[in-house]
Order: C-alpha cells, then structure tokens, then sequence
C-alpha cells in the first residue's frame, strides 16, 4: 500500500501535467492545484504512516531488467523513503502545492510585471507540474541511476519555465542554465558509468566497493555535478539570470527543486556508504565556504531584489553543502543539520521570493531602488518579508536557526583549526546577511514612500494565503525536520 501510494506522488503529477493541456484556462488553474495538493497530501500521509519505521527505510523494486543485479535497489526503477528522501519529498511537494495555488493569481492579466493571457496557463501549469513529478523521482529514487533520469528530467523542466516569457533575455537565461546545469549531469553519467563498470551496481552504497583511488575520482565526478546544479562556485553565475523566469518558479527553483536536488546528491552520495575521503570533504568545505562569502559580496551590489535573493540562496546551498562536507569529515551532527538546512531553508527563501512576486504584482518593479514605504499599503507582504529575513538568516526560534546551529554544533566536533574557522565564518556570514537584508527590507518597506507604492495593495487571497502559510511554515518546520534528520546515521 505504501509503495503505491508513494509511486502516485510521481505520477498524479505527471497525469495532470498531460491533462491541463486539453483543459480551458480555468480548468487548468483548478486541476493544477488539485493535483498538487493530493500529491502533497499523499506525500505527508507516507511520511506519517512510515514514521517508526523511517530510520530503517522503507525499499520497493518496480522494475527490473534481466541483465541487472537483484535485490538491494538495483532495479532500473523503484522506491525508497527513508529519512533523507522524506526530506526532499516534502519540502518539493508542500512548497510545490503552494507555489501552484499562488500561480493561480499571479499568472493574470492584471499582473504589473508580467501580465499573464490565458494562452499561457496550460505551458505553464504542463511543466510546473512536471517539475514537481522529477522532483519527487529524485527524492525517492533508489539508487544513482534513477536518480540520474530525474535529476536530467528536472534540468529540461526548470529551462523550459525560466525561458517562459519567450523574451530575448527570458530566453538566454534559460539556454545558460541549461548549459551549465546539464555540464554537470555529462559528470554525473560517467561517475555511474565507473560505478556499473567496476561494481555492477547502482547502489547509494556501491562508491565503498571501488579503490580508494577511483572512489576518490567518483566523488569527485559527483561533486561537480553538484555544484553545478546548485550554482556554487564555479557555476553560480547562471541562477542570478535564472531570475528571468515568473516569481513563483522562481521560489519552486530556488526553495524546493533544481538546486536542492543538486546538494540531495551530495547528501545521498555521502550519506550511502560514508565511504568520501575525508580530504576531498574537507576541499567540499572549502568550497561552500567561499561560495558563501563570494554570494555575500554580491548582496551590496544588488538592485534587483529577486537578484538579491537569487545571492542569498546561492550562500545557503553552500551551508547545505558544508553539512555534507561535515559528515564526510565524521560529524553527523553537522551532516544532520545540513540535511535540515534543505528543509528550513526551503520555507524561509520561497517566503522571501514570494514577497517579491507580491510587491512586482502591485507595483510593476523590482528595483530596490525605486521601491519604498510599502508597509502602509501591503501590511501582510511587509509581515512575510520580515518573518523571511528572520527565518532564513537564523534568528531563533524560526527555521534556520536550528539547522545552522547544528552545522556549527557538528562544525565544533570536527579536530583542528578547521571547525572554529567554520565557526567564524559563518556568524560573520550570517550577522552582514541579516543586517543588509534588513537594510533592504527598511528601504523597500519602511522608507519614503515612492510613487510606485501609492497604488500598491497586499495581493488577492490566493497570494496572501500563500505567504501566511509559509510563515507559518518558517516557524514551525523545524518540529518536523529535526526528529527526520536525527533518524540519518551518522
């Protein structure tokens, strides 16, 4: 019953990413969210139904070829839910079902940045919906090979929505994350075609059977791949212009799918066998490091705010990152809080980005510059970016307090000079981040009021509920990731 169940998370999605497009307008916008929210529903009732028994994992083969091993995941296709995939699978589907349902506002005519016809609704509802199929593929897959196909049916999807508005520059964003992004699949492929040749086997597990020297060359594969799906260094530059895609795919690519899945990779990669060099953790660690810092100084140049936050998500892949890196070294504290970091973070930034969408659609600009005194006329939009700002730069007790404090606690285990540097580093990181961000937030928000604020209210309801569910969500999901996360070995 649970395999059928999770196995309906990936395809619902995927039968109504083909139904909207033979529907009318307004029928897409209804079986869109529909979908969404029964594949979000099913996810969560999974996750509750296989609580006790999560740390285990709960494993289905569904399809096998002759020529494969048997047994262990080695199926072609199949499911696995275990407490890392839990994470993904639920930041994916519930932030899925909300970035559907605050679509369905924002994609309309009376939209000041973008308007919206109703031509648009089913290309976008198509590969909206298919976007949240790949992602849940990825978060269940089973081994590296299913997790390949999704992880490359994800890239198509995120260049079809950032390309969406058909611009010149809509366009060349979208062929550059293509580019960038699928550079780091052809890595990927050859790590798994190492792993099959030397090992027979797909495995999570299979990178532990190699030498020590090709294991080296296979985690490395893997981490470029990474890197270059979640847009560090040094393939960051294509997520800033990245931001050419609607706001809310925006929020989907940055809070819950395409860079996720490239630290998921990671994660699972380390997480499968425990078996990374420690030196090459330690190299991964320097190099979410200066992801971090490079991201940093690119804040204070920004005018854009959804550049802005494109920055700002780039630094928080790289915390995610050096909490794989952590675990790789032996601390499964810090290992845990960068598997949290996924989850906390997810809610934090779709709540920035949202807002962002919400002060576009009033206003018809996302120029920092060119914005200010919104509070008085858009009261909530103003609340969710404070709770945002709070949540996503780890002021307790909202979201990413907990996940950066058990980075830095896994941080402290680690012997030698290596674990107080973290230490500094990522205060100094987050104390600059909170207080530009707040910046920004007192300009846009609480400074004189522009004339693009004077016609400026808080958005329709579908918008407006969004944001309060995602505060919400910025304050509460730590109830959750944490007894997750402290299920994963260490």
């Amino acid at each position: 019953m649970l395999t059928a169940v999770l196995v309906s998370v990936v395809v619902l999605p995927v039968l109504g990413a083909l139904a909207v497009r033979f529907l009318s307008p307004r029928a897409v916008r209804g079986t869109a969210v529909g979908v969404s929210l029964a594949a979000a529903l099913l996810a969560a009732g999974s996750v509750w139904s296989a609580w006790d028994s999560l740390g285990a994992g709960h494993r289905a083969e569904l399809l096998t070829l002759s020529w494969l091993p048997k047994g262990s995941g080695e199926g072609l296709f199949g499911i696995l839910l275990d407490p890392l995939a839990t994470v993904l699978l639920l930041v994916a589907t519930a932030i899925g079902f909300l970035t559907v349902l605050y679509s369905t506002r924002y994609l309309r005519e009376e939209n000041r940045d973008h308007a919206s016809g109703p031509e648009d609704q089913a290309r976008y509802y198509f590969w909206l919906l298919a976007f949240g199929a790949s992602m849940a593929g990825v978060a269940l897959a089973p081994n590296f090979l299913q997790l390949f196909f999704f992880w490359e049916l994800t890239t198509v999807c995120s260049w079809a929505l950032i390309s969406f508005h058909r611009s010149e520059r809509s366009l060349r964003a979208g062929f550059k994350a293509l580019l960038m992004t699928h550079s780091g699949g052809i890595l990927f492929l050859l790590a798994i075609l190492i792993l099959f040749a030397k090992t027979g086997s797909f495995g999570f597990d299979a990178p532990a059977r190699l030498s020590p020297g090709l294991r080296g060359w296979v985690y490395a594969c893997l981490m470029v791949a990474a890197w270059a799906k979640a847009a560090q260094l040094p393939f960051h530059t294509w997520l800033p212009d990245a931001m050419e895609a609607p706001t809310p795919i925006s929020a989907y690519l940055h809070a819950a799918s395409m860079v996720k899945a490239g630290v998921f990779l990671m994660a699972r990669a380390v997480s499968g066998a425990w078996a990374m060099p420690p030196g090459l953790g330690t190299f991964l660690a320097v190099m979410a490091l200066a992801t971090v810092l490079v991201a940093l100084s690119f804040y204070f140049v920004q005018d854009d705010l959804k550049r802005l936050l494109a920055y700002s998500t780039i630094a928080h892949l790289g915390y995610v990152l050096l909490g794989v890196a952590l675990g790789a070294m032996g601390s499964s504290v810090g290992f845990q809080g960068g598997v949290l970091h996924i989850l906390c973070h997810g809610f934090a930034k779709a709540t920035l980005f949202l807002c962002a969408g919400a002060v576009a659609y009033a206003t018809g600009s996302r120029s920092i510059s060119a914005l200010g005194g919104l509070a008085r006329s858009m009261p909530v939009t103003a609340t969710a970016y404070l709770v945002g700002v709070v949540a996503v730069t780890g002021i307790p007790p909202f979201s990413c307090f907990w996940s950066k404090f058990m980075i830095l606690a896994g941080a402290i285990r680690v012997p030698g000079p290596v674990g107080p540097a973290i230490l500094v580093l990522v205060l100094v990181e987050s104390l600059v981040a909170f207080g530009w961000m707040l910046r920004v937030g007192q300009k846009v928000f609480f400074g004189e009021r522009t004339e693009p604020a004077l016609a400026a209210v808080d958005p329709p309801g579908a918008m407006k509920w969004t944001l309060v569910a995602l505060m919400a969500g910025s304050l509460l999901i730590p109830l959750v990731g944490i007894p997750l996360v402290q299920r994963i070995g260490g």
